[in-house]
């Protein structure tokens, strides 16, 4: 197995280190069974799920998300 080290990935075009992290990252979602959590956060996504099934229409669209995301009125300091 070849290994590359961070400064060699650091020195590729910005392009090629983001074609690079959509690789990891495919090979990573390829294999969820393999991601461990914890049973804390599996409850809480649990009821995440739960509320949004009961609850569809409440939250925010991805128009609503885009606006304040570019507004800045989501921040918190």
């Amino acid at each position: 197995m070849s290994t590359i080290s961070i400064a060699d990935i650091l020195v590729l075009p910005v392009q090629e280190r983001i074609r690079l992290v959509e690789l990891i990252w495919d090979s990573v979602a390829a294999l969820p069974e393999a991601i461990k959590i914890s049973p804390a956060l599996k409850t809480e996504l649990e009821a995440r799920l739960a509320e949004f099934e009961a609850n569809p229409e409440a939250g925010y669209c991805w128009n609503q998300v885009k606006s304040h995301l570019k507004e800045g009125s989501w921040r918190t300091v």
